[in-house]
């Protein structure tokens, strides 16, 4: 069977590729490279919860493309960051980060600026056919924060937010009816270095998973079941070896379950393209709780800005791994808790390799 997956750019000039992965013959083509604005490279993207719509953290935008086919996809709409009057301004470095969607109405669409003048969240409705369609809401964190990655509970009633620059993770309440967020509170990252970068959760809503981009671990919570917020309980395990005697060359990266969600694998990159990223992958109960850490395998090459892994969301079986310092897109297959590589395509152009996402 072939499976077709969108990658974007971290720079200039903006275009998403499409490779096709068949998981027959074990091979990765490029299908088609579509051309989008110039200056709005996609350095995140994610589907809506029909995989009709692409929304990308594009530079100083937020944008929207139709996906009619593989080799189709229209550019809809794009909206400058919102929040602080300087986000958007080409003269500071703010750019969009990260864009999440929501799987349930009113399906509104988050984003996070990043770096300078990022202390707000953006949120986005949609139009019929599920293209951005105006800035609805844009919710306060703080004047240091810069927040990287958010994730839903299963109930899409709450949020959280990992904010690398005020070293917290963020608890906000979705309003079921108008999709706006309103603060419930804070909690501090464990130690002043983490620099919370991503965060996952269980379907179970019982345990959250939180990323640091400085501490180069995954540190376990649990969800208090009355305040919804946080808790951390004391467990980390390494993104990076042990021991290592050069831990700030490393910073990691990203952390998803796959769709069993009996898995969860994470990934690290190095500073330097003389060393290399990692990949790590745990065990989970039922519930959500880590029962091992499985292994922490070095990845092909740093990462770059990149080295995210995207688990398919219909099987265990494969993952794709993405990095732009060589500007190549990965697939491995993950069988009786071993992790094989079985494709690699290489796409050396500007800024190629941020994340993937499984479109068939």
């Amino acid at each position: 069977m072939k499976h077709h997956l969108m990658i974007g750019t971290w720079t200039p000039p903006g275009s998403i590729y499409t490779v096709e992965f068949d998981d027959e013959a074990l091979s990765l083509t490029l299908i088609k490279k579509t051309s989008i604005p110039e200056d709005e490279p996609i350095s995140w993207m994610t589907f809506d919860h029909a995989r009709k719509n692409i929304y990308g953290a594009a530079m100083k935008k937020w944008s929207s493309y139709t996906v009619k086919s593989p080799s189709e996809i229209i550019h809809h709409a794009s909206y400058p960051l919102g929040g602080h009057p300087k986000a958007a301004s080409a003269d500071t470095k703010t750019r969009a980060i990260f864009v999440l969607a929501s799987k349930k109405p009113p399906y509104h669409v988050y984003g996070n600026p990043f770096y300078d003048y990022a202390g707000y969240g953006n949120v986005f409705s949609i139009n019929k056919d599920g293209g951005l369609q105006s800035n609805v809401q844009n919710y306060e964190y703080s004047e240091k924060s810069a927040i990287h990655g958010m994730v839903f509970d299963p109930s899409e009633a709450y949020i959280y937010s990992a904010d690398m620059w005020a070293n917290k993770i963020w608890t906000h309440k979705k309003d079921s009816e108008t999709g706006h967020l309103t603060l419930v509170g804070s909690v501090d990252a464990p130690a002043s270095g983490d620099h919370p970068r991503w965060v996952e959760i269980h379907p179970s809503g019982k345990y959250l998973y939180a990323l640091m981009e400085g501490g180069n671990n995954l540190a376990v919570y649990v969800i208090d079941e009355k305040t919804y917020m946080p808790v951390f309980t004391h467990i980390t395990y390494p993104l990076i070896p042990p021991g290592i005697s050069n831990p700030k060359m490393y910073r990691s990266d990203v952390v998803f379950l796959t769709q069993s969600s009996e898995y969860l694998f994470a990934t690290s990159r190095a500073n330097s393209f003389s060393l290399t990223g990692y990949i790590a992958a745990f065990k989970l109960n039922s519930v959500g709780a880590i029962e091992r850490q499985i292994c922490l395998n070095p990845t092909p090459t740093s990462g770059g800005h990149s080295n995210a892994v995207s688990p398919c969301p219909w099987t265990d079986e494969w993952l794709a791994l993405t990095d732009d310092e060589k500007g190549g897109v990965e697939i491995y297959r993950w069988n009786e808790e071993f992790l094989a590589r079985v494709a690699r395509l290489d796409i050396p152009e500007p800024g190629f390799g941020m994340n993937a996402i499984w479109y068939d």
